[in-house]
């Protein structure tokens, strides 16, 4: 799909993935008309319009919540293209006020639907969570009834809707780094489960899956990356080597291995690269379909990819690597 001279709004616009997508849009793409910040946070809307003057680059700022069903009607007003990063991120949290992130993960993200409905835009991609294959927390419950939704919507009307599925981003704010790099000033790592291992996504590569799903997404599959596994202990080692680790234990609602497709999900699935999609199980196409026209192969009967028997691993000096190119952009 060509952006160029298309509207494009981003829910969630002034968080970190949220950020980066525009900063990507405005790069390949210079002939994008304008892009819409809607976010609920008046500060980091100063802070971004700091950055990325509206006066300088196509970009408007607009303040409002996906819970709020008019605001967003009125914000997709014109706009041909949506991505949807808002969420309620934190497990923790999530669990300790689960009606919270219901209110923004589930009924918000309805509002988006029913917006992007309403205003005739072409294309919604949304993003999910590893979390959402066989969920255990309020959090991941949430990002699985998101994933119904989209998948849903698409069904039902001309716009496409289609869903990106990855893990944390690598050194953003929800993800173990900043935990660790503040902690070991204090002389010790707290580590909820030394078992514990989850897969590792960059910031780049982040948005070449949510560019991907723009440009090439059909409607109605899920989108996810093929990527490295990291176990907490070698991040650890890669960010204070020698520094006292003390088990903590898992939190609530936190799993000791993470899924980015379970086995429910084999039939459906097909490998296209560094990606996997998960097709559609009905409508206008499936599984075979997609291998026919992109040369995608079919996934094993019973395939699950999981973060501890994945084949790929970062070793502590990558991670180190990764840590000094945060460290440096």
């Amino acid at each position: 799909m060509d952006m160029n001279g298309k509207r494009v709004l981003v829910t969630g616009g002034t968080g970190t993935v949220g950020m980066a997508l525009v900063q990507r849009l405005l790069g390949p793409f210079p002939g994008v008309r304008q892009i819409l910040v809607y976010s609920r946070d008046e500060q980091k809307h100063f802070e971004m319009a700091a950055k990325l003057p509206p006066a300088e680059v196509p970009v408007r700022y607009i303040v409002g919540d996906v819970r709020d069903r008019d605001r967003l009607m009125h914000a997709c007003r014109g706009v041909d293209i949506l991505v949807h990063t808002a969420s309620m991120k934190h497990v923790a949290l999530s669990e300790q006020n689960p009606i919270e992130c219901a209110k923004t993960n589930i009924f918000g993200s309805h509002n988006v639907i029913d917006a992007a409905v309403a205003n005739d835009i072409e294309r919604v991609v949304t993003l999910t969570t590893d979390k959402a294959v066989l969920p255990i927390n309020a959090y991941g419950a949430s990002k699985l009834f998101l994933e119904r939704l989209f998948l849903d919507a698409d069904h039902q009307c001309a716009t496409k809707f289609s869903v990106v599925r990855f893990a944390n981003v690598f050194g953003s704010k929800g993800s173990v780094v900043p935990l660790f790099l503040r902690a070991r000033e204090q002389g010790y790592l707290p580590i909820t489960d030394p078992r514990m291992t989850r897969f590792s996504i960059t910031m780049q590569e982040a948005m070449d899956l949510i560019l991907f799903a723009l440009e090439e997404g059909w409607g109605g599959e899920v989108i996810v990356p093929v990527s490295p596994s990291y176990r907490i202990l070698d991040v650890a080692e890669a960010i204070a080597p020698g520094v006292e680790q003390r088990v903590m234990g898992a939190r609530p609602g936190e799993k000791i291995h993470e899924f980015m497709v379970g086995a429910h999900e084999a039939e459906q699935t097909v490998r296209l690269g560094q990606r996997l999609v998960i097709c559609p199980k009905e409508g206008a196409w499936d599984a075979e379909g997609y291998c026919d026209r992109t040369g995608a192969t079919r996934v094993p009967s019973g395939f699950e990819y999981d973060s501890e028997t994945n084949s790929d691993w970062l070793t502590v000096e990558q991670i180190r690597e990764m840590l000094s190119d945060l460290a440096d952009a």
